[in-house]
């Protein structure tokens, strides 16, 4: 494909994924056909001789787009958000098309440096503490998922916690890392990988009204752990848990960290982007003892999939902990001292220049188009808290205070599952379901930019109606 192949291709597919988010709001948000449906219309081989783009198009209209989950459809209220936008897509594009592997600074530097700048330019619009930024000894860098940075923060707190013996015999079992009942899984996948095992890992208690960390708890589970002659080596709390978005109360939390000397990685995968607006920042209360911290605007600030904001407070430690330099990756740069090496800041070597998309993004929107973005997320979830809480036969199960809603009917599970199950039948909205005190609970989590007042009005009338239905089959006839 010569640059003019290039464009007139580049023109076709640029239209196609216009005329996909015009049409969203019309098509399933879910595809209602059986497993192997876009296998079977496959063919088993590629094409001998190659195929025009216009081919590839017409396949994805009627193989692909029909056989999806469609996460940017105004009535997806699933999960959390995972959404993109126009000048994110234009920014993965660019980076594409310029194809740097950006491991050292050396094999990319403007990859490198303007990742740098937008990780401060992001702490300083969440009002992160200074230490997070690269003026001082700390920085920022961005990682695929909340999930890597987990686990890259689990290792940096094992070379810690092993003054360094870690790297060099591995970890032993007398490790141990603690994040509340209600924390992500990912956790304990990233304590697997480090070597510590299920047995390593301490769920702490979660107080039943705020489904957030016992402080308490965890000093206890310190105390008992010590005891026993383990080592506690990292703590996990969480702005925003994944079931009902609540959060940890960080000050009592870091205070006890800070106490016993462990590592304190704080995960806001999701609720982190409030902080981009003042009033909400209160979740953020006590992040100056964190050791770490993330979020993704890969969820709900417009940045498409992958990227995660990942800081440390201490980038030496970090590097120290990660740091492998073969002889064929010397430079010049490298041994200088003066720049940063990203490859010494995650797990894989290589890394894509995904700082284009954030900086696409910051800029088209700017400061006050991101605010915009999230308060309006936060008033319609609070608009349909509204319409739970006005019917009598709807219970709220968790606080809102950013844009999820936990909520059900009142009395037995099985109508609330039957209840999911109709509504995203319908093909309308896409919810999805947790338990809250042991109660099936349904999740409803507004993110997306094309979801407006009337998509959520059309998921409370869908719940409504369908309840009502459920309700009179569930009546004896007299």
């Amino acid at each position: 494909m010569d640059p003019e192949e290039f464009r007139r291709a580049g023109h076709a597919v640029v239209d196609w994924i216009a005329d996909y988010w015009s049409t969203l709001d019309a098509r399933p948000v879910t595809s209602q056909d059986p497993p192997g449906t876009v296998t079977a219309a496959l063919p088993a081989g590629p094409p001998t001789v190659g195929e025009p783009i216009e081919a590839v198009l017409a396949d994805l209209d009627t193989v692909v787009a029909p056989n999806l989950t469609h996460w940017q459809h105004p009535g997806f209220f699933a999960y959390f958000p995972a959404n993109t936008s126009g000048p994110s897509v234009l920014g993965d594009l660019v980076s594409s098309g310029l194809g740097v592997q950006g491991m050292l600074w050396a094999t990319g530097p403007a990859c490198t440096e303007l990742e740098t700048r937008m990780l401060d330019w992001l702490a300083g619009l969440l009002g992160l503490p200074e230490r997070f930024h690269s003026s001082g000894p700390g920085g920022g860098v961005i990682q695929d998922s909340a999930s890597s940075a987990t686990l890259v923060a689990t290792l940096a707190a094992l070379h810690r916690a092993g003054r360094g013996r870690w790297r060099a015999v591995g970890v032993d079992r007398r490790y141990r890392a603690y994040t509340s009942t209600q924390g992500h899984s990912s956790i304990e996948k990233a304590a697997r990988i480090a070597g510590l095992g299920d047995e390593g890992v301490r769920p702490i208690e979660a107080d039943p009204e705020t489904q957030a960390m016992r402080p308490e708890a965890l000093r206890a589970a310190f105390e008992a752990d010590l005891a026993a002659g383990a080592v506690p080596a990292i703590v996990v709390a969480t702005i925003g848990t994944t079931s009902t978005a609540a959060v940890d109360p960080l000050p009592e939390i870091g205070a006890i960290c800070a106490e016993y000397g462990v590592w304190l990685h704080v995960d806001a995968a999701y609720a982190g982007a409030a902080a981009v607006c003042p009033e909400l920042r209160w979740s953020h209360a006590g992040l100056e003892y964190a050791d770490s911290y993330c979020f993704d605007p890969h969820k709900w600030l417009l940045t498409g999939f992958d990227c995660d904001a990942f800081w440390v407070a201490d980038a030496a430690e970090l590097v120290e902990a990660l740091t492998v330099l073969p002889e064929y990756l010397r430079n010049a740069a490298t041994e200088s001292g003066a720049v940063i090496d990203y490859r010494d800041w995650q797990v894989p070597l290589g890394r894509r220049f995904r700082a284009l998309k954030l900086w696409f993004v910051l800029r088209w929107y700017g400061v006050e188009g991101l605010r915009a973005h999230i308060r309006s997320g936060v008033a319609l979830a609070a608009r349909f808290a509204d319409r739970v809480r006005a019917d009598d036969r709807f219970e709220l199960t968790a606080p809102h205070p950013f844009s999820l809603v936990c909520f059900r009917l009142r009395g037995a599970d099985e109508p609330n599952a039957a209840l999911l199950e109709r509504v995203n039948a319908t093909g309308r909205v896409y919810l999805t379901h947790t338990r809250v005190g042991g109660r099936y609970t349904l999740r409803l989590a507004v993110g997306s930019p094309q979801t407006r007042e009337e998509h959520v009005d059309e998921a409370w009338e869908l719940l409504r109606a369908t309840a009502d239905s459920l309700l009179a089959e569930e009546t004896p006839a007299r």
